[in-house]
């Protein structure tokens, strides 16, 4: 170091020195002696190289040049502490250990196959907002990570502020970096891989110390939403998030709607519209002028929402309640809107046409079903139980895997890898649905659909061969295969994973739609199903929404959309006239049928 700067001492020298002595020789206005001359050189010298250049006496010049050192060291000095400072700050930037300072933002910790959708919808959500922000805590590299989630951010997001933190969520020290306790909610991730549920509640028993050390410090609760693989670990997570957090298991409720998309085909895009932040999605609506009046008069007359149930001021909420159920001082209306700024009341009444409304839905009658599983995962085993459990009596399932199930799972197993032609073969007419299951997503398995994707060429294969199309369902791990994947257009492709962390976005940002979902997704109670729309009004009738929810209405459903050949429409214009054909269906959310009986 001290070479160096010695070697740059003389260089600069080197270079002043002879300049400066040009520079006095060719100046007319340069004393005529030499002594003068060399005088105004040093002079020229210090001023350059900031040494002072004062001319004069010895001790006058050395005296000079040490308070020219002194400065010279002292800014130098100054400089590196700032540049020191700086590059400290920056590099504490880049490896995330910087504090948030944030108000009413939104945490999410952990990394799961939830995480991008998860935070991309609490971005779009907190873009609705004039400024928001989205902390992202975990165990990963924060340039990858960024990276990875901006990249599947929407283009009206850059109000919303993405902080992307590394460390582990367990951690005190790292869990202070994100603020959790000025935040307005928290959302915690299971990791992929094994002993997650464990991590999960850790990570929540340290989220609840760091809650309770800045209790009231942002003047209202925290609310908190966590996720975990399993039933098993569900009770001790709940145990350590407290009373008001919602711990979810996603497995169950991945394999729930799974089973829901056997039995009704094609609402898997339903249940994606309904919970994603684009377009229409469950509200909780208030008006001063609610209360007295009844549901059903609301679900018939509300002109920009599509109402399905009713939260009390207590918090209690109640979907599909009968029409004659009355809202009290401080209710709110659930409702399928736009956004939460939707109107409730006022607005043109919808005009509805009485003359084209059916008696009643068409009768149907249900035989017990075949299913064939391919594959075999951690949930396999729920889904076998809720096809067989909420299936029409004497329905059995097969299961066609590599590995054997284990459990004592009801199906009768056939050992085969379901890519070999053996294995396909065995799907033939003798099934009424057919189960394309992935293998479990773990954190070296880069490609989690490959071998999925492989299947269902094989089924399309098999499809032209027999001439037969078969009904089928398939379960992907990533969103972006979906439109790669090879299936007809009677087919439903699931990505539970997207739909699972759409769901726990939608309950971090409106804490009312925990017990919502709960219903429309758990056993018994209300659920999102799929109705021909000739169970409501006639086949042609060219006529309004608002027909069609009066006459769901009667037949104790509340409508909420249509689906077409064209697509998913939720919450339509209610004055909108279209013609109503066989193929359209209508999307209710209605009480769970009674089981039926085999005929």
């Amino acid at each position: 170091m001290t070479a160096l700067v010695g070697w740059l001492a003389l260089v600069c020298l080197a270079v002043v020195a002879p300049a400066s002595t040009l520079l006095v020789w060719t100046d007319t206005r340069a004393p005529a002696t030499f002594g003068g001359k060399a005088a105004a050189v040093w002079r020229s010298v210090g001023q350059t190289l900031r040494l002072g250049g004062e001319v004069g006496p010895p001790l006058r010049i050395v005296l000079s040049l040490l308070l020219a050192l002194v400065a010279l060291l002292y800014v130098s000095t100054l400089v590196g502490i700032i540049t020191t400072a700086l590059t400290d700050r920056l590099t504490e930037l880049q490896r995330g250990h910087s504090t948030v300072v944030e108000h009413g933002h939104t945490v999410v910790l952990g990394w799961s196959e939830q995480a991008p959708t998860v935070i991309a919808e609490v971005v779009a959500a907190h873009a609705q907002r004039r400024a928001g922000a989205v902390a992202v805590l975990a165990e990963r590299d924060i340039t990858e990570m960024d990276a990875e989630l901006r990249a599947g951010l929407a283009a009206g997001s850059r109000r919303t502020r993405l902080l992307c933190r590394g460390g582990r969520p367990a951690d005190p020290v790292a869990l202070a970096r994100v603020a959790p306790a000025t935040a307005g909610a928290v959302v915690v991730l299971p990791p992929d891989g094994p002993d997650s549920g464990a991590q999960v509640v850790k990570a929540l028993l340290a989220l609840r110390a760091a809650l309770d050390e800045d209790d009231g410090a942002d003047g209202g609760a925290v609310r908190v939403v966590a996720a975990v693989r399993g039933h098993h670990h569900r009770a001790a997570a709940a145990l350590a998030a407290g009373p008001d957090a919602t711990v979810l298991d996603v497995d169950d409720i991945a394999a729930r709607l799974l089973v829901q998309c056997v039995h009704q085909p094609g609402l898997s895009l339903v249940l994606e519209d309904l919970l994603d932040f684009a377009g229409a999605e469950l509200h909780t609506l208030h008006e001063p002028g609610l209360a007295g009046r009844r549901f059903g008069s609301l679900r018939t007359g509300c002109a920009e929402a599509c109402a399905v149930g009713i939260v009390r001021a207590g918090g209690a909420l109640v979907l599909n309640p009968p029409p004659e159920t009355e809202l009290g001082p401080g209710d709110g209306l659930v409702a399928v809107a736009e956004d939460g700024r939707a109107r409730a009341l006022g607005g043109a009444v919808p005009v509805v046409d009485a003359t084209v409304i059916t008696a009643g839905p068409r009768p149907r009658t249900l035989h017990p079903g075949r299913v064939v599983m391919l594959g075999w995962n951690r949930r396999a085993a729920r889904v076998v139980q809720l096809l067989v459990r909420g299936g029409v009596p004497g329905s059995t399932v097969d299961v066609i895997a590599a590995e054997a199930p284990g459990g004592g799972v009801p199906v009768l197993f056939h050992r085969a890898d379901p890519l070999t032609e053996a294995a396909l073969r065995q799907v033939d007419g003798r099934y009424d649905h057919v189960v394309v299951l992935g293998p479990d997503r773990a954190p070296d398995l880069d490609g989690p659909d490959d071998r999925t994707l492989v299947t269902l060429l094989h089924l399309r294969a098999h499809e032209a061969r027999t001439g037969r199309t078969l009904p089928l369902v398939a379960e992907l791990a990533d969103a972006r295969n979906r439109p790669i994947a090879p299936v007809g257009p009677g087919a439903d492709v699931v990505v539970s994973g997207r739909l699972v962390g759409l769901l726990m976005a939608q309950i971090s940002q409106n804490g009312h739609l925990a017990a919502a979902f709960e219903e429309l997704f758990g056993a018994g109670g209300a659920s999102v199903r799929l109705r021909p729309a000739g169970d409501f009004v006639l086949s042609g009738a060219e006529t309004t929404f608002a027909t069609v929810v009066a006459a769901a209405g009667r037949h104790g459903a509340c409508a909420i959309g249509y689906r077409s050949a064209a697509g998913v429409r939720l919450n339509p214009p209610k004055r909108a006239v279209r013609c109503w054909g066989d193929g359209d269906e209508v999307v209710v959310v209605e009480a769970e049928p009674a089981a039926p009986q085999p005929r």
